[in-house]
């Protein structure tokens, strides 16, 4: 058994708490691990950790390494996939199975299991027995995971059951997102449930059907892994639902009822959270009903004789909407984009493939950043033309390159750097290092750096 994580989305809807570089994937939003560390560790109660692989793109590669590391701390680079371009799930699931049949050897009739990073299973221990006999039971067809729908849900895709065989049921055909009415239809049928996005099958069965409905992806996929990755670009973008399981003859559905939320949008987090009673102490809702807030800092949040609301805080921006109306932060996504906020991209917190920063103090001539690397990582060596920088150790060893000059430094101790020196920042350490950065100077943008050495290839 294998299994391939697809984390390589953008998660706009959950704007403010997610942004591009930083996206819903790797957010801890119900639990202490992200919604990408919890789809692993369920995956590990189901098959060895070193049979999980994921796929995502360059952006967000070291933000997959450093979280899986801190849960599984054996894993490996080559367990990683790196999309060379963004296009939807098929091509992104032909790159993740040549991968796996060329380069792993996975045999062409091991079944693997696909499916996204960023669900919510309340029950978990259901959610794997079914798992582990569908992967059994999937034989030469294409399985996917139902799900029992709780309500007449528009947000959802739905998929019709045909005849029931042997803990399964043919799939009869696929449902676009209905109306309500439509909705409630499907639900008083019984015939209907929800599509989850998760889909098993052998590589054999994969190809083969690829070459029945999607030629021109199967022409690419046919060739070898390193010939696929070059012309990966130029491939047209496609789900897997239009490009192969809506078409084929051969799927069939494992209905299972177990907690499931795609944590769509800031109704289904309030939701999750209502159910799991994890809604923050530090709101304080005199008079109010129906109202959902959220903070990611846990800044202490009030409201007074307001209801249907949605209130979600995060460290650079306060979003609120009515409830019911989740699916309009796309236009706020849309605006910001079209007027080049910088708050589309970059959260106040920014990750590194070392670690990350969070800006605290920003002002037209100083800037002031708590700094967090990593053990065993380093920053590039480096230098600013237009900016000095002041190191204060706050926790851990840092092993500091000071222009001619090598030093350690512990905590409370510090160090000067000046515009032009070059300089680099080490945590030889085994627990993370942080520091506050003070920087002064006329020009402070992130483009006023020159790397000298890199451990990311970054230039």
């Amino acid at each position: 058994m294998y299994s391939i994580i697809l984390c390589g989305g953008s998660g706009t809807r959950l704007w403010p708490l997610s942004r591009k570089n930083f996206p819903k994937q790797f957010l801890k939003l119900y639990s202490d691990f992200s919604l990408l560390q919890e789809t692993f560790l369920r995956m590990e109660k189901i098959m060895p950790a070193k049979n999980i692989f994921l796929i995502t793109n360059s952006e967000n590669y070291f933000n997959v390494y450093n979280q899986i590391r801190d849960i599984y701390p054996q894993v490996v680079k080559e367990q990683i996939v790196t999309e060379p371009a963004s296009l939807n799930t098929a091509p992104a699931i032909a790159l993740g199975m040549k991968y796996l049949v060329e380069k792993i050897k996975v045999s062409k009739n091991d079944p693997v299991i696909i499916l996204p990073a960023d669900h919510y299973i309340a029950k978990p221990k259901i959610f794997i027995r079914i798992v582990k006999q569908a992967m059994l039971r999937v034989g030469g067809n294409i399985g996917t995971i139902g799900i029992t729908p709780l309500g007449p849900e528009t947000g959802f895709g739905y998929i019709k059951k045909g005849k029931k065989e042997n803990g399964y049921f043919a799939v009869d055909s696929f449902k676009e997102k209905p109306s309500k009415e439509v909705a409630q239809q499907y639900l008083q049928s019984g015939q209907y449930v929800w599509n989850s996005g998760m889909y098993i099958f052998s590589a054999k069965t994969f190809a083969s059907e690829l070459r029945k409905y999607c030629p021109t992806l199967s022409s690419a996929y046919e060739k070898k892994y390193a010939d696929f990755a070059a012309e990966f670009a130029r491939l047209e973008a496609e789900a897997i639902d239009t490009a192969i399981s809506e078409k084929s003859k051969k799927v069939i559905v494992f209905e299972g009822a177990f907690g499931w939320s795609d944590i769509g949008s800031f109704d289904a987090l309030a939701d999750v959270l209502a159910e799991k009673n994890s809604l923050q102490e530090r709101h304080i809702l005199i008079d109010s009903k129906n109202v959902f807030v959220h903070s990611s800092t846990n800044r202490l949040i009030t409201t007074i004789g307001v209801s249907d609301l949605v209130v979600v805080e995060n460290n650079d921006c306060i979003l609120i909407h009515k409830r019911g109306r989740s699916e309009d932060v796309k236009k706020i996504v849309s605006h910001l984009k079209e007027h080049s906020y910088k708050e589309i991209e970059h959260n106040v917190e920014v990750q590194r493939p070392w670690g990350k920063y969070e800006v605290l103090i920003e002002d037209q001539n100083h800037k002031v950043k708590k700094i967090t690397v990593y053990p065993n990582s380093s920053l590039s060596l480096q230098s600013h033309a237009y900016r000095s920088e002041h190191w204060v150790i706050v926790k851990g060893t840092a092993q500091v390159i000071n222009g001619e000059n090598l030093l350690i430094l512990h905590e409370n101790e510090s160090t000067f750097i000046s515009p032009t020196a070059k300089h680099r920042l080490s945590n030889p350490g085994k627990t993370n290092l942080e520091i506050i950065e003070v920087q002064t100077g006329d020009y402070l943008e992130e483009d006023d750096i020159i790397h000298y050495e890199d451990d990311y290839g970054r230039k």
